[in-house]
């Protein structure tokens, strides 16, 4: 009977008709779609994904499947607004999946123990987010694991010694957590980038793991030994024991000896009590003295404490000052001293009248530090109240720092904030602003995230961009002059007129030494700066640029963490661009309002990307810029002169030239 079914079989396939053609069926991942579909409903997303459910899972964007379109082998979504805990029973289903990449949303909770299903993973990127609860031991399973990245979250506890078990993996990356406990001995041959720095971790750095260098451990204060500094031991070692003493003796010696380790150890402690009320007693003497010498000079203990000012020129103990002598701060030395050592006012000075012991005497705060020093908000006796900058490590000597402050005090336009003096000694150097009292753009669009925030629509970004992008052109045409320091946090509001904000902190660079490292934000600065240290008028661009996709994006430029997928916003925007996301880029407040510009956003869009090409001469010269947004602001909502300025795209400074036309994104 099997033989005879087997001969029927052949016939039918024998009457096959040739000519028919074959229908083929396009394969589908099924499982893999009811998981991602599971996970996309389970977490909230703002944007939100547009993944049509009429289309195959392979076709979706983020989603890579293999060869033959059965499995999903790849689920990259970085950025995509993914916000709350990360779902169980989702994305451990996928079992082909090779990379997952959830980097920089705002996932919270635990890391799914179900991870640990995902045998084929090879690569892990969950840096950036809100994920909390310890490293799943579980993880060490993932045998086939080269990439690593965890970075950037809340995760505590240990750093589990089962890792040793992921044998391929060549990138460890665990910093800025709160991981705690000691570092276990890593020892796997592969590994070539491992940070586990910014973290509460202890102990001593293992004998495996110091072929590392010290920016790998830095930020944990209790750890040690390897490339940190040696570990201190707890312990002095033991004196070497004295000789015995041969004889029938013995017995009293040893005798003797405890007894004569007892008196030591009494008069050990006797002394350090003594040396310790003696150190008392001085500190109370010096205190009683200095309050009667404060006395003596009317100074209430409150006026020095909020003297900020006082502070940044030195004032310490009796005399009050301590870089300077009084005499050289106050001119009551001679005429040469006094003339050597004034507040020196530039420009037009901006009608101020005071000198260097007004300051002394003004009551004053801390505005902030940044990559050039510490600003206060001095306020005067007679009610002025001015901005004093203390710089550090200015490597400029005298001649040259008054050659260039003077030339700086010279350019004047309504969206520059012009140094009006400036102080020079040996150990101070400071400078005199005016004081603009409605904060910067950095604090408008990122101060105050929490409820009742109303957000910065985009007609006022604009404004400000511009009125920013005008004082830049400015300086790039008319002073010939680069700024070296733009970011949001040096764009200043006027108040009640966003028209007006003005850019400080310009052209301070030469006044430092270029190759000591200058600590502004790794985001802003042009590739080439990097390496050079030397700012340029096409480095200037690419800063605004930045700052463009700040007021688009909504979010801070920041150093992303190490690892193969860290990125910073420039490199960010282009992914999403390159995906095909581009309303996906503009931050969420934006599109709130009903009445948002999306067509003059993505315009912009496209100038910013042109701003932050990588090589420096595809970048439009800065007038350009402004030519181009200005031209975009007009064509989309008419001259009505809001924005546009009145005296032409830099406002006192001569471009000419036609119009360049908008770059495309890449």
């Amino acid at each position: 009977m099997p033989l005879l079914a087997l001969l029927v079989l052949a016939l039918v396939a024998g009457s096959y008709d040739q000519s028919v053609p074959v229908r083929t069926v396009r394969s589908e991942p099924t499982q893999d779609r009811e998981a991602l579909l599971a996970f996309v409903a389970a977490v909230p997303h703002e944007p939100r994904l547009r993944w049509n459910v009429n289309t195959s899972a392979c076709d979706w964007a983020g989603v890579a499947c293999d060869s033959g379109r059965a499995a999903v082998v790849s689920l990259r979504l970085p950025g995509v607004g993914l916000v709350g805990p990360l779902p169980a029973g989702t994305l451990g289903r996928l079992s082909a999946l090779r990379v997952l990449s959830l980097r920089s949303n705002r996932l919270s909770g635990t890391i799914p123990a179900d991870f640990a299903l995902l045998a084929h993973l090879r690569s892990l990127y969950l840096q950036d987010n809100l994920l909390s609860g310890s490293i799943p031991a579980t993880l060490a399973g993932l045998i086939r694991l080269v990439r690593l990245d965890l970075s950037a979250n809340n995760l505590t506890g240990p750093i589990p010694f089962a890792v040793n078990n992921l044998t391929r993996l060549t990138g460890l990356f665990l910093e800025n957590n709160n991981l705690s406990g000691s570092l276990p001995s890593i020892g796997i041959a592969s590994l070539v980038d491992f940070n586990v720095s910014y973290n509460e971790l202890n102990g001593s750095v293992p004998t495996s793991l110091e072929r590392f260098p010290a920016s790998s451990f830095a930020g944990n204060l209790d750890l040690c030994g390897g490339p940190l500094p040696p570990c201190k031991p707890f312990f002095r070692s033991p004196a070497a024991s004295p000789m015995p003493v041969e004889g029938p003796v013995e017995e009293s010696s040893k005798k003797l000896s405890t007894a004569a380790i007892i008196a030591i150890a009494v008069a050990s402690i006797t002394g350090l009590l003594l040396l310790m009320l003696l150190l008392l007693v001085i500190c109370v003497l010096l205190r009683r003295r200095r309050r009667t010498k404060r006395r003596t000079k009317d100074m209430t203990a409150k006026g020095l404490e909020s003297s900020a000012v006082a502070a940044a020129v030195g004032r310490s103990g009796d005399t009050g000052i301590t870089s300077s002598s009084k005499e050289e701060i106050s001119g009551s030395g001679t005429g040469v001293e006094a003339e050597r050592n004034r507040l020196v006012f530039v420009g037009i000075s901006g009608g101020y009248s005071f000198d260097l012991e007004d300051l002394l005497r003004a009551s004053a705060e801390v505005l902030g530090k940044g990559s050039t020093g510490t600003s206060y908000k001095a306020v005067l006796e007679e009610g002025t109240t001015v901005v004093v900058k203390r710089l550090k490590d200015v490597a400029a000597a005298k001649p040259e720092f008054e050659s260039h402050m003077h030339s700086l005090g010279n350019v004047e336009h309504a969206n520059l904030l012009t140094p009006r003096a400036y102080y020079y000694s040996k150990d101070e150097k400071l400078l005199v602003l005016d004081y603009l009292p409605s904060g910067s753009l950095s604090s408008l669009l990122h101060g105050n995230r929490g409820g009742g925030r109303t957000p910065l629509d985009w007609e006022s970004r604009m404004r400000v961009a511009l009125a920013a992008g005008r004082g830049l052109a400015h300086l790039h045409t008319a002073a010939r002059t680069v700024h070296g320091n733009v970011k949001a946090s040096n764009v200043l509001l006027r108040a009640n007129d966003l028209d007006s904000a003005a850019l400080s902190d310009y052209a301070l660079h030469p006044l430092f030494n270029p190759a000591a490292p200058r600590h502004r934000l790794a985001g802003y600065r042009a590739p080439e700066v990097l390496e050079t240290r030397r700012p340029t008028f096409k480095s200037d661009v690419y800063s605004f640029g930045v700052l463009l996709l700040e007021l688009l994006t909504g979010k801070a430029p920041n150093q992303a963490s190490l690892g193969e997928e860290g990125i910073d916003l420039p490199r960010w925007v282009h992914s999403v661009v390159r995906e095909e996301w581009t309303e996906e880029v503009f931050d969420v407040d934006l599109m709130r309002y009903p009445n948002t510009e999306e067509e003059e956003m993505v315009q912009i869009l496209q100038v910013a990307m042109a701003c932050v090409a990588t090589v420096p001469d595809a970048r439009p010269d800065f007038p350009e810029v402004i030519r181009m947004m200005e031209e975009i602001v007009n064509r989309t909502e008419g001259d009505e002169g809001l924005r546009s300025s009145p005296a032409g795209p830099a406002n006192g400074g001569d471009v000419g030239g036609a119009a360049t036309p908008t770059a495309a994104v890449p």
